[in-house]
């Protein structure tokens, strides 16, 4: 048994993070200040679908993908937009919420579910 496993990762990153109702993300995808990040690899968006517009960044590119400074920044992506982060249900973008809080990103939320309650709440999907 690992002294800090991913149980307990995932409780101290939502003990600190915005966790956003689906419906509510669902109600902003056409917001422009807004930008939807999902996290799933590709095999997952290609299997289920993925949100028209969202940026896809896979979790594990996600630090260097956010972080103006790195030759690997994905410029919709910024400290200055509101960002919601989505995987497949909800563990990776609760980890990931909190990496984007700790980077510096004032204005950060994961949806609540991921992208399994996002086609649920009749999200559009592509």
């Amino acid at each position: 048994m690992l002294p800090r496993g991913f149980k307990q990762m995932l409780a101290e990153a939502n003990a600190v993070i915005e966790t956003m109702a689906v419906q509510d993300a669902v109600a902003l995808v056409n917001d422009a200040s807004v930008v939807l990040v999902d996290l799933r690899e590709a095999a997952e968006r290609q299997q289920s679908g993925q949100v028209p517009g969202a940026v896809h960044i896979p979790r594990g590119f996600l630090e260097f993908q956010v972080d103006p400074d790195s030759p690997m920044h994905n410029p919709a992506v910024t400290p200055d937009r509101r960002v919601l982060l989505f995987c497949a249900s909800g563990g990776r973008s609760a980890l990931a919420a909190k990496t984007l809080k700790d980077m510096g990103y004032p204005n950060v939320a994961h949806i609540a579910g991921g992208f399994a309650a996002w086609k649920e709440a009749g999200g559009p999907v592509e």
